[in-house]
């Protein structure tokens, strides 16, 4: 399966809609894809977390940087 954002994508975590970047990308055969982002949390700490590819969206269509191959 190929992967919806690239590396260095600025994305937004859905359930929060905190703003972050993808550092890193993971796909499983039986799952859906996970990116690794990097983001600051509404209290002010910085946080690295796997999410899955339905878990974050584009942070803005001028941030958007989608692969809709």
């Amino acid at each position: 399966m190929s992967f919806k954002y690239p590396l260095g994508a600025i994305v937004k975590i859905k359930v929060s809609g905190e703003e972050g970047h993808v550092k890193g990308r993971a796909d499983y055969a039986m799952t859906e894809n996970q990116y690794y982002i990097h983001y600051q949390a509404n209290d002010g700490r910085a946080v690295s977390v796997w999410f899955d590819e339905s878990d974050i969206e584009p942070a803005s269509i001028e941030n958007a940087v989608i692969d809709e191959k």
